[in-house]
Formats: structure tokens, C-alpha cells, sequence
């Protein structure tokens, strides 16, 4: 399961670098698709920076550390560090229905590559939790044998 979520996390960064591109791009976006779909309007909108930091870089950031830390099989870091991340690309969906009321296709993706990597993390800790209880149970049936 490590190996998948460190896939994502390569996606995801993949994709939070095309958004940054944007990002510092005045050229014609490859996602200026209509009125509601429009990249550009969202990477240049003052959404689209925390303090100076383009919210793609963080984007960027986040996704490499949460590939690190799965390959390290960082399991519970794995799951805090997504819903952060799930949380923070929640709030940026909200700003982009309610308040810009325009979508870009790159934050839609990359909130659906968090959305599985929080899922997995969550089934992979999960996952361990029950082996280690199995473990447990295992060891106090033979000791008081």
C-alpha cells in the first residue's frame, strides 16, 4: 500500500507543478476551458498565494513529504500529514465555489489524489492496527498456555 501512496504523491506533485506553472505564466492556460473552468483565474486569484508562498509550491512541498514519509512506512505521520493536506485543499474547493465560483482542473485532480491518499493512509494504519492486535492476542494465548 506504501507503494501506491508514494505513486500518488508523485502525481500529485506532478500536478501541483503544472498549477504552479500557471502560476507564473501569463501565456494561455492549457485548462482556460470556459467561464467555469479557467485555471488561470484560480492560480492568479490572491487564493492562490499564503504568505507569498504560491499555494502550488506548498502543494508541491506537502506531496513530497508525504511520499517520504510512506516510503519510511511512517504509517500514522502518513495519516495526520494527509487530512492536513485534505483539509487545506478543502478550504481552497470552498474558495473556489463559493468565492471565485470558478474551478481549475489541477486543483480538482490533485484534491482527488489527497482525497485517496488520506483514504489509503487511513486503511494502511488501520491494517496495522489489527495485525498488531492479532500479534497481541496471539502472544497472551501462548503465554498462558
Amino acid at each position: 500500500m506504501r507503494y501506491l501512496i508514494v505513486c500518488l504523491a508523485l502525481a500529485g506533485a506532478v500536478i501541483s507543478t503544472l498549477a504552479l506553472r500557471v502560476h507564473y505564466s501569463n501565456a494561455t492556460k492549457p485548462c482556460s476551458i470556459n467561464e467555469t473552468w479557467d485555471c488561470g483565474i484560480v492560480n492568479h486569484s490572491s487564493f492562490a498565494e499564503i504568505a507569498h508562498v504560491p499555494v502550488a509550491a506548498i502543494g508541491i512541498a506537502g506531496y513530497l513529504v508525504l511520499g517520504a514519509l510512506a516510503l519510511v512506512r511512517q504509517r500514522f505521520l502518513v495519516f495526520l500529514a494527509a487530512l492536513v493536506g485534505l483539509a487545506f485543499a478543502l478550504r481552497l474547493t470552498f474558495v473556489e465555489e463559493y468565492v471565485l465560483e470558478v474551478w481549475c482542473l489541477y486543483c480538482v485532480i490533485s484534491q482527488a489524489i489527497i482525497a485517496l491518499i488520506a483514504l489509503l493512509s487511513l486503511a494502511w494504519l488501520t491494517t496495522e492496527y489489527i495485525a498488531l492486535k492479532r500479534i497481541h492476542r496471539t502472544a497472551k494465548l501462548s503465554i498462558g498456555s
